[in-house]
């Protein structure tokens, strides 16, 4: 006969293993599922998909959590009473939203790539052509603020580029190409305002010519965009010289300190064949009336400041042969040029400065 201490520990087993046998039917949490939706969410984001995918991406963390949360609910119910199968095709979809927006990121982020560095390329390309068109030319002063704020543009694009950042590399870029279309404008204005004193200059040429054929002598032309000085006997040119200019000579002279070469007519107050600081010079009578007025006129209107002087000491002297645009409102010649324009010229011997003339000489 069993004692009842035996039957008690018979009954336990018995419970044990109607449990155990229970039990082994019972769903366990997903989580391989929780790890692959993870795995794929870090692949996601690990190809920028937060950026280049965002709706998607968003959609594979809604999915994940959602996955989390039941995962969760199950967990927190009876065993007997759980199911996992809602949670599992929760995050087996966010696995597929994930990996969905780990493609569309790649191919985003590749047509972003392409479109920046068409955008950058563009941009240099763009600058080597407006440099190439004002190579030598008085409109590179105008132009240079709006090439320089261009250049600067190019070189964070390519630098973003560097570090893949193309968004910005192509906006950079877009406004690098903007300023140029400023440029575009710049130069138009300008070539109209030259066109309007092209009557001027040609005024002042014929006039200066006309002298020379008729006295007989010599005088001198200084075409500013040919970079030229024309030597003219009897109204014809014998010789001509390469002249290097003003820093800033894209314009009428101004005021002191502004380094444009002044255009207008003049004549020779000094001849320095020794004394000059550079090498040798014929001193120009500037200003002269028609500068003065000029200059009080643009005074009166405010377009420069009522504290600028106007100027004085321009000189045709030696010391070129630069290459560059330096002086600060002379004109240069080499030394060698210097020394031969010395024997034709002398105290009075007129002088015109223009920007440019059409089919001349």
């Amino acid at each position: 006969m069993l004692s009842s201490k035996s039957l008690n520990l018979s009954g336990l087993m018995a419970v044990a293993v109607s449990c155990t046998v229970l039990c082994a039917g019972c769903e366990k949490p997903p989580a391989t599922s929780i790890a692959n939706a993870r795995s794929a969410m870090q692949s996601a984001k690990s190809a920028e998909a937060p950026r280049y995918a965002a709706g998607l991406y968003r959609e594979a963390q809604r999915l994940l959590r959602a996955g989390n949360l039941e995962t969760a609910r199950q967990n927190g119910r009876l065993f007997l009473l759980r199911d996992y199968d809602a949670a599992d095709s929760l995050l087996n979809e966010a696995i597929r939203t994930a990996q969905a927006a780990t493609t569309q990121a790649k191919a985003n982020l590749s047509q972003i790539r392409l479109r920046a560095e068409q955008e950058v390329s563009g941009l240099g390309t763009e600058l080597a052509s407006w440099h190439e068109a004002l190579d030598n030319s008085l409109l590179a002063f105008t132009a240079r603020e709006h090439l320089t704020s261009s250049e600067l543009a190019l070189e964070a694009g390519k630098k973003l580029l560097a570090r893949d950042e193309f968004d910005e590399a192509a906006e950079a870029a877009a406004k690098g190409r903007a300023t140029l279309l400023e440029l575009s404008n710049v130069i138009a204005a300008h070539n109209d305002d030259q066109n309007q004193k092209m009557r001027v200059w040609k005024r002042w040429l014929n006039e200066t010519i006309a002298e020379s054929r008729n006295s007989n002598s010599y005088a001198l032309v200084v075409n500013k965009t040919a970079h030229k000085l024309y030597l003219v006997n009897s109204g014809k040119v014998v010789r001509s010289y390469d002249c290097e200019l003003g820093y800033n000579s894209a314009t009428q002279k101004y005021f002191s300190g502004d380094g444009a070469t002044p255009e207008g007519q003049y004549r020779i107050t000094e001849v320095k064949s020794n004394g000059s600081k550079y090498h040798k010079a014929l001193m120009l009578n500037y200003p002269n009336d028609l500068d003065k007025r000029r200059f009080a006129q643009n005074k009166s209107k405010g377009i420069i400041s009522r504290n600028a002087r106007i100027g004085a000491l321009i000189e045709i002297h030696g010391e070129g042969g630069r290459d560059k645009d330096w002086t600060n409102g002379c004109v240069a010649l080499r030394n060698d040029d210097m020394d031969h324009l010395m024997g034709f010229v002398s105290v009075g011997t007129p002088v015109v400065i223009i920007r440019r003339a059409e089919r001349w000489p």
